[in-house]
């Protein structure tokens, strides 16, 4: 069955970096796209970048384009966001979401059949 189970969150000051870590176990990664997601309080979950399962394409939502690279580790079956130029906004619960129906793409909406529970993200000085 598969699982994920992100990891890498906490707390750090504005211009700040943090990598989150996205472990997929219960299946091999190779044949699913994967993408990461996240949500504020009071705020509808956003999809920030994805990566198809052949690793050749990638999406980044304007928000975060530049700052974030998505990277995976497919011998690790593990997937990477890593986060720069943090600012106060990117405070939220981060997610990891996987999904095989992709063919060779990947998409940021909130579609993928499975689901982290998240590691959360405060960027504060």
């Amino acid at each position: 069955q598969l699982r994920l189970v992100e990891s890498g969150g906490g707390l750090v000051q504005p211009g700040g970096s943090l990598r989150l870590s996205c472990l997929v176990s219960g299946v091999t990664l190779d044949y699913y796209a994967i993408g990461w997601f996240r949500q504020a309080p009071g705020k509808e979950r956003e999809g920030l970048s994805c990566m198809s399962a052949s690793g050749t394409r990638t999406e980044y939502a304007d928000s975060v384009k530049g700052r974030f690279t998505i990277s995976r580790d497919n011998a690790k079956n593990t997937v990477y966001l890593q986060m720069n130029s943090l600012k106060p906004e990117d405070t939220a619960l981060y997610f990891c979401a996987a999904d095989n129906n992709w063919g060779s793409r990947c998409f940021l909406n909130p579609y993928y059949a499975s689901w982290g529970l998240g590691t959360q993200v405060t960027v504060s000085s």
